[in-house]
């Protein structure tokens, strides 16, 4: 199974750092600068997993996730939120995200996140 992430993110920095770190460890990683083109590209480049930040202009991480799990229920999804954001949290986790990661994160742990989530759906 080939490994393919993407990476929703508004901010150009957050999306390289990312795309860097997932490319190191053998990745394929695609990104997307908002959920409206995360939503187009999905389906495209079907990725095991998707990375996708809470705050974001046009359309914010939670409505984006709704929009991709109603075509796509198998897939993955760990979103990245500010601290504080319990109710959309909650509301995230309720509508199928895997996982909520509180802004600034230890990349590190997200990479192991993400493994441990895509290892978990292979077995």
């Amino acid at each position: 199974m080939k490994r393919r992430i993407m990476i929703v993110d508004d901010q150009k920095g957050v999306r390289r750092l990312l795309e860097e770190l997932f490319k190191r460890e053998g990745w394929e990683v695609y990104a997307a600068a908002d959920g409206k083109e995360a939503i187009e590209k999905v389906g495209q480049f079907q990725p095991s997993i998707l990375l996708i930040d809470m705050k974001m202009p046009n359309m914010n991480g939670l409505e984006a996730s709704q929009k991709i799990l109603e075509k796509h229920q198998e897939l993955a999804i760990i979103m990245m939120t500010a601290y504080g954001e319990m109710e959309v949290v909650k509301r995230a986790l309720e509508s199928g995200v895997r996982k909520c990661i509180t802004k600034p994160f230890d990349i590190l742990y997200l990479r192991d996140e993400v493994n441990r989530i895509v290892a978990e759906e292979v077995s």
